[in-house]
């Protein structure tokens, strides 16, 4: 009797935990989903830097911080850090390059926040993961809807990043002691890195101690390939040491090696720190009002979180990561004056540019390009990649037409294209 006894209640305990565990995963599933929703609800507007919406994301973020036990690392012990600008020009991001870059010298400055806490460990080193919250309010110069004005939410851009942020913040208390923490949301990304770029010019704890730096920005839409781009590998050789033993729900990473790219890590790669960029790729809401909740998919959230988990669990005994500078000779934005108004997919690999959207009334819908196309030709313009096909798109003059060469169905499509 007391050996069924026993195993009763060893089964029962089993269950239990077992039950436990669940009901933590799913308190993480719903903080996640609780969390975008309220970042990409039309009561904050968009969140654009330096609106009421973006102090009320920050507001929430503050909250946040506070229930995780992080200290206030911003202005004078504050959790947020003021910063001005004066904007200059935009910027795309993760090198899209093919939406209109408009001069905005004749905007008044602006103001934004970035919200900062920290874990202390007791070490001298950190490590700073971060995220930006800000996104396109109402649409500004780089938003990409032709429609009615209109909330751009930004669900996967970047209210996926925040929330992960805030679930990864959770996890580390406790764990990984080898570095303090860092926990840095970012605004003014958008406008060209503002936040991150104001930090590095005035850190609230010493650059030199500074370990590497880990940047979420779209990690909400993990497609059925469960591709997730990291960006960032040839900033110390300790990336390609850990990155492929690490093994997530079936992930498979696509990697690029230069610290140089449209997101805040590129701000802390310019001050010789280590980085990673996380990226779940691009999509056809991108910068539109339509990048919006329903879109999320937020078991590949969680995926992405546990991988980035197991970044800074593989990094804890690692000691201080050797900085490498990447050749960065590519990553300047080559200089166009036109305009396919098509969404790459940043997710491929092969020979060629991907298509991963058409824009409305674009000179790629006009022509009848399609999603799945692969652009080889323009001209006599080989297009092997990202880079030579925003390098061939600095050939064209707007008006001209162009014969274009694209593999649909592993055919070759020659079309002519009006660039505007």
């Amino acid at each position: 009797m007391k050996k069924i006894l026993s195993g009763a209640i060893i089964l029962t305990s089993l269950a239990w935990i077992g039950c436990n565990e669940a009901q933590t995963v799913d308190k993480e599933g719903d903080f996640l989903k609780s969390s975008i929703e309220y970042l990409a609800s039309d009561s904050l507007e968009g969140r654009g830097t330096g609106s009421p919406g973006e102090r009320l994301a920050g507001d929430f973020i503050i909250r946040e911080f506070e229930k995780i036990g992080l200290t206030p690392m911003g202005d004078s012990a504050s959790w947020r850090q003021s910063f001005t600008y004066r904007p200059h020009g935009s910027i795309t991001k993760h090198g899209a390059g093919d939406s209109s870059r408009l001069a905005m010298s004749l905007v008044q400055e602006m103001a934004g926040n970035n919200i900062i806490g920290f874990l202390d460990n007791g070490k001298d080193r950190t490590v700073i993961i971060g995220a930006h919250y800000d996104h396109l309010g109402y649409g500004d110069e780089n938003s990409l809807h032709s429609g009615e004005k209109a909330i751009h939410n930004g669900a996967d851009d970047n209210a996926s990043g925040v929330a992960a942020l805030l679930a990864i913040a959770k996890r580390l208390k406790g764990k990984y002691t080898s570095n303090n923490y860092l926990i840095m949301a970012f605004s003014g990304e958008e406008k060209g890195l503002w936040g991150s770029n104001y930090f590095c010019e005035h850190p609230t704890i010493a650059l030199d101690s500074v370990n590497f730096m880990l940047n979420m920005d779209m990690v909400g839409r993990l497609n059925e390939e469960k591709k997730l781009a990291v960006y960032g590998v040839g900033t110390s050789p300790t990336w390609m040491e850990i990155l492929p033993g690490i093994e997530v729900d079936s992930i498979s990473i696509t990697t690029t090696e230069s610290g140089v790219g449209p997101s805040d890590h590129t701000s802390f790669y310019m001050e010789d720190i280590p980085v990673l960029h996380f990226f779940t790729g691009q999509h056809e809401d991108y910068h539109k009002p339509s990048d919006d909740v329903d879109k999320i998919n937020f078991d590949g959230l969680e995926s992405v979180i546990d991988y980035i988990e197991q970044v800074l669990a593989r990094c804890d005994d690692k000691g201080r990561l050797e900085f490498v500078r990447t050749n960065d000779e590519k990553e300047e934005t080559p200089d166009f004056k036109v305009t396919l108004g098509v969404m790459p997919d940043y997710m491929y690999s092969d020979v060629g540019m991907r298509i991963d959207g058409v824009n409305a009334e674009r000179p790629a819908e006009k022509a009848g390009l399609q999603k799945g196309d692969i652009v080889i030709r323009m001209g006599d313009h080989e297009v092997t990649d990202m880079y030579t096909y925003m390098e061939g798109l600095g050939m064209f003059a707007p008006e001209e037409t162009t014969d274009v060469v694209v593999l649909r169905d592993g055919v070759e499509i020659v079309v002519p294209v009006t660039w505007d």
